[in-house]
């Protein structure tokens, strides 16, 4: 059991920094044509697309990305609580 939960632990450790890296790539390429863009968006985008189309627009600002690492690590606390 600990193995698993340790694997989950690193899972969404690495979801964390894949959305970070999502976050910076977006200041830096825009348009998302380079290969370290495309790989960060096919990574994290099954999670935060269904988040996107909930959420209500602000302006320019996408807050998806946020809001994801906000939920991921929550569930994540859950689950280990009840562990």
């Amino acid at each position: 059991m600990d193995l698993i939960v340790e694997y989950l632990t690193y899972l969404i450790y690495a979801f964390n920094i894949a959305i970070f890296g999502r976050v910076l790539m977006s200041w830096i390429s825009p348009r998302g044509d380079d290969q370290i863009s495309r790989v960060l968006i096919q990574i994290t985008e099954p999670l935060i697309a269904p988040i996107r189309r909930v959420l209500p627009r602000f302006g320019m600002f996408d807050l998806s990305p946020m809001i994801a690492l906000v939920l991921l690590n929550f569930i994540v606390l859950r689950a280990l609580e009840d562990l």
